[in-house]
């Protein structure tokens, strides 16, 4: 029979696999994985993503192994690794999952692509989401993303006959793929059974109070379902998710405990998702330009280094921001309300470009989601021309979302002997004196003054000729419709585009 080449990438998993269940059906399978050195070497990349998805492979092939046929590790070039594999085990088709990734993967898969002309092999990628690949219009793209969610699950296989043996060697450590010291001793442990348990605490306790839990950072981390690096690398696919989600609020219909709109509010992010990983399969230059092409040049592309570092480590004097760049840093994630308010942060107080800021954030996310990430830097940044200006005050934000400051006391304890009344703004507590440039830094911006600077600076350019053309181009190819021929709906709230998962 002839044998398929399975390629493994972000889907790291045996459940709900359509090109596992494909590849199963034509016969014996040889399932490898290929760790990348190029692509643990671009600026996205991290020893804390990294560290997630060793725990996830481990239990992959584990999980393989109970099938019948051990995953293949490699490390190296993808082709020049298929090339050896071929040469000793031949193959008749290539098969994986389409990947909406960054500007790497993608010509990495352009790479492949040639690769597999030359040879003669056919290769086959199968979507795993609702992200649709050659998408020419959004009208009817929510019903056809609707539709996928809504079909079964793919089978798991129940034996996959031997191909070849693999006797099992360690993975490579950060180090051996050239990452930086990463401690982050807070971050969520991979592999598909992490996956598993987080789906079902949150399904039968932890999401009861999600929908009003998810805005604060003393909330959020139990509150929300936290399945978001399962989902960015696959150990659960977000069918598996949205259909759980969807059996559990028909068991709990009519009880009026608090679960129904919890449920509503958790699958409608799952909705937002793929929309926003939409917008970069689409229109792949959201990683690295301005979606509308008029705020090129807004902000300095080398930033103020004092204010980058000063956002990066926690120091900018502005409590509430610091504290989440903090916990950031030590968990690897943060709810999506204060991501958005560190983005906004860096872009309007301290303006500095988003490439430089947004990169950093996606080495400390261990959820990273190229497609999610650059759409929400760019609509956070002010950048995407189609999106209602916010600029989010950090003081305000700090006094509403921890107003005891529980929050922002654990993650700065130089600041425990400012009173309440002046945690967030410590510069006008009568003791300032004694902390500020000591201890904690003083402002490294006056927060009213730059916001209004860049607020001025950002409506100079939306005022320009031409931009609303343009403005009406990028509505109707990325935003959202409910129906064919409606108008787009262009949201802006952070209830409507919240991505807490």
């Amino acid at each position: 029979m002839e044998t398929t080449l399975l390629w493994f990438k972000r889907d790291l998993r045996i459940a709900d696999h359509p090109a596992l269940a494909m590849a199963a059906a034509r016969g014996p399978v040889l399932p490898v994985h290929v760790i990348e050195p190029e692509a643990w070497a671009q600026p996205d990349a991290s020893a804390r993503q990294y560290r997630f998805v060793a725990e996830c492979l481990a239990e992959l092939r584990g999980d393989l192994a109970a099938l019948g046929q051990p995953l293949i590790l490699r490390l190296g070039e993808v082709t020049a690794v298929f090339d050896a594999l071929l040469a000793a085990t031949p193959c008749t088709a290539l098969i994986s999952h389409q990947e909406t990734g960054n500007a790497w993967s993608f010509a990495r898969d352009r790479r492949v692509a040639a690769w597999t002309r030359a040879r003669g092999l056919a290769w086959t990628e199968l979507p795993q989401s609702g992200v649709v690949r050659r998408l020419g219009s959004r009208d009817g793209w929510a019903a056809r993303r609707d539709a996928f969610t809504r079909q079964p699950c793919a089978g798991t296989p129940a034996a996959l006959p031997p191909v070849r043996a693999e006797h099992p060697v360690p993975l490579p450590c950060p180090a051996d793929l050239g990452l930086a010291p990463d401690p982050c001793p807070g971050r969520q442990a991979g592999g598909r059974r992490a996956a598993e348990e987080r789906l079902a605490s949150f399904l039968t306790d932890r999401g009861r109070s999600y929908r009003r839990a998810m805005s604060s950072p003393v909330t959020a981390f139990d509150a929300c379902s936290r399945l978001s690096p399962h989902l960015a690398f696959g150990t659960l696919s977000g069918r598996e998710a949205a259909r759980a989600a969807a059996q559990r609020k028909a068991a709990v219909r009519g009880t009026r405990e608090g679960w129904t709109g919890s449920l509503a509010s958790f699958a409608a992010r799952l909705a937002w998702r793929d929309h926003f990983m939409q917008k970069l399969e689409t229109d792949p230059r959201i990683e690295t330009e301005c979606l509308h092409r008029a705020f090129e040049g807004l902000r300095p592309r080398t930033p103020d280094p004092a204010r980058l570092a000063a956002w990066q480590s926690g120091q900018t004097g502005l409590p509430f921001v610091d504290a989440c760049m903090r916990a950031l840093s030590h968990t690897g994630w943060l709810n999506f309300r204060m991501r958005a308010m560190l983005m906004s942060v860096a872009s309007y107080h301290l303006w500095l470009d988003w490439r430089a800021t947004g990169a950093h954030l996606a080495r400390l996310f261990a959820d990273y989601e190229p497609g999610i990430h650059w759409s929400q830097t760019q609509m956070q940044s002010g950048t995407t021309g189609m999106n209602t200006l916010r600029i989010y005050n950090p003081i305000k934000q700090g006094l509403e979302h921890d107003p005891t400051g529980r929050f922002t006391r654990r993650w700065l304890p130089e600041l425990n002997d400012v009173p309440d009344a002046h945690l967030q703004q410590p510069w006008r507590w009568e003791g300032a004196g004694r902390l500020l440039g000591r201890s904690y830094p003083e402002p490294v911006i006056d927060p009213t003054a730059a916001a209004r600077a860049a607020r001025d600076a950002v409506w100079a350019v939306r005022r320009q000729d031409g931009f609303r053309t343009e403005t009406a181009r990028l509505v109707a190819r990325h935003a959202s419709r409910k129906r064919p021929g409606r108008p787009p709906l262009r949201r802006s709230g952070t209830a409507q585009l919240s991505l807490d998962l």
